[in-house]
C-alpha cells in the first residue's frame, strides 16, 4: 500500500444543507474559504451541500425533486417534444393512408 497517499489535514467542519436547514459538525479535509459560527461559540469552516440526510428522499420517505441545474425542466420538455412530434407524425401517417384509401376507391 502506498504511503503518504491520504490527508494528514483533519479538522472540524460544518456540512450545511441550507434547504432542509440542517448542518452537522464532523472532521473533513474539504477545503473551504467560507466560516460559521457554530452552537458551541466557536467558528469552523464551512462546506455547503444541495443534498444531506436531512432532504434525501431515500431518508425523508417523501418523494420531492431537487434540481439545481434545470435537468428536470429540460428533461421534460425533451420529452414533451418528443411526445408533440409522434403524434404529428402519426396524423401525417393517417392523412397520407386517408390518401392513399380515397384514390384506391
Amino acid at each position: 500500500m502506498k504511503s503518504s497517499i491520504h490527508p494528514q489535514d483533519y479538522r472540524l467542519v460544518v456540512f450545511s444543507d441550507e434547504q432542509a436547514g440542517f448542518a452537522f459538525l464532523t472532521k473533513s479535509s474539504a477545503p473551504t474559504t467560507e466560516t460559521i459560527k457554530w452552537e458551541d461559540g466557536n467558528e469552523y469552516p464551512l462546506i455547503k451541500v444541495h443534498i444531506s440526510s436531512a432532504s434525501h428522499p431515500f431518508f425523508t420517505g417523501e418523494e420531492k425533486i431537487i434540481d439545481t441545474e434545470g435537468r428536470v425542466d429540460r428533461f421534460k420538455a425533451r420529452a414533451k417534444a418528443a411526445e408533440d412530434r409522434r403524434s404529428a407524425l402519426a396524423a401525417k401517417a393517417k392523412k397520407a393512408n386517408a390518401k392513399k384509401a380515397a384514390k384506391a376507391e
